[in-house]
């Protein structure tokens, strides 16, 4: 395979600790970096870079790993701009809106959905995502949700199946029904296509004992868990994740001391989606109250049609720099190494040797640059590994 020189790098993260300056950020000044195509061969100064086959002059930039996107629903139809202008005219978030997307994706072809899909895919690489994380969870029906795992599966490895999203409107009288269906033949139709299953466990959505239910359903088809939990009150998502194991909790906007505690003594990750904060005038999760306590914290954009139209994990960045406490540095982290830990990935994420070649090299001498300069996107190239 040919070999590849990254020459002339201001500044290259790594999230190695080993190497650089040996600290989580694993960071290297004026640095170089050597790959494969699919992996990263060596990493140190730019005046030890060996010869390769190819060099790109990084020109002074900055270079970052690719930035892992642990929570998606790319696969939908339609749009809900309105209820986003009736939040920011004061109207609460109260959890509803889905079922019109449902019905937008229900009426879409296949070859819609794909062409959009991928459209949302191009936007979230041009930014700078190398892994992304696709949920199902907008057709609710046996073989709608079959469709949407299959058109996820087109454009990810990671595709997480969300039949419990909320109640089908058929269902409406009948929810044990539905998540006996969830449970039984739409897990059976879904399972060989996805490789993680989530529960949407929120008033207006799927209770704890019913997402126990579904969640324990997924471990005997072998997927996965994770889990929509705490998003609009403290209503036991977090604890249900703990208990169970789930690689990621997400939301996590109303959390107890007791849920911290219990994130900070698992290896359940707590995944945070500042876009639905700033889209639906909610109060920011406290990062920095979760990384103190010792938790494991990721960023995601949540890109879904009614509560974050986001695909600018640049933006994430910045927000949750500006709102939740972090450090650029540890926004950055919680952008890369983090959403790898949230996918139980330990191959993504960071830029160490035998790590697969996803970066970026960005338009700017520091990383920093990222939450310095909010709405410009500062990636002059993505770089994906070749499987």
């Amino acid at each position: 395979m040919v070999t590849r020189v990254i020459r002339h790098i201001s500044e290259l993260t790594t999230n190695d600790p080993s190497v650089g300056d040996q600290t989580v950020m694993g960071r290297l000044r004026d640095a170089a970096m050597v790959v494969d195509g699919s992996f990263v061969l060596w990493t140190g100064p730019d005046a030890l870079a060996p010869d390769a086959d190819e060099m790109v002059d990084a020109a002074g930039s900055a270079v970052v790993p690719g930035f892992v996107d642990s929570h998606t629903h790319l696969v939908f139809s339609g749009e809900r701009s309105d209820e986003f202008e009736a939040r920011m005219a004061g109207q609460p978030y109260d959890g509803g809106g889905i079922l019109r997307t449902v019905r937008a994706t229900r009426e879409a072809t296949t070859e819609e959905l794909r062409a959009t899909t991928r459209r949302r895919v191009d936007e979230l690489r041009a930014g700078g995502v190398t892994t992304i994380e696709v949920k199902s969870g907008y057709e609710l029906t046996v073989d709608g949700e079959a469709r949407l795992v299959q058109v996820a599966g087109e454009v990810t490895g990671e595709v997480t199946f969300l039949g419990g999203h909320v109640v089908a409107p058929e269902f409406a009288s009948d929810r044990e029904g539905y998540v006996e269906l969830v449970c039984g033949a739409m897990m059976d139709a879904c399972a060989d296509g996805a490789k993680w299953a989530d529960v949407f466990c929120e008033r207006g959505a799927f209770s704890v004992d019913e997402a126990r239910s579904i969640l324990e359903s997924a471990r005997r088809h072998g997927l996965g868990l994770r889990l929509h939990g705490n998003q609009l009150g403290d209503t036991g998502g977090v604890a249900l994740a703990v208990e169970l194991g789930a690689a990621s909790v997400d939301h996590c906007t109303f959390v107890s001391d007791r849920d911290v505690e219990a994130l900070a003594g698992s290896s359940t990750v707590a995944t945070l989606l500042p876009g639905a904060e700033f889209s639906t005038r909610s109060p920011y999760p406290s990062a920095r109250r979760l990384l103190d306590a010792g938790a494991c914290v990721a960023l995601a954009t949540d890109c879904n049609p009614g509560t974050s139209y986001v695909t600018s994990m640049g933006f994430v960045l910045a927000l949750a720099v500006r709102e939740m406490g972090l450090s650029p540095d540890e926004a950055l982290w919680a952008a890369t190494a983090g959403g790898a830990h949230a996918l139980r990935r330990s191959d993504i994420g960071r830029l160490a040797v035998g790590s697969r070649a996803d970066f970026v090299l960005l338009d700017a001498p520091r990383a920093a640059h990222l939450a310095y300069r909010p709405g410009t996107n500062l990636v002059r190239r993505t770089f994906l590994a070749v499987d």
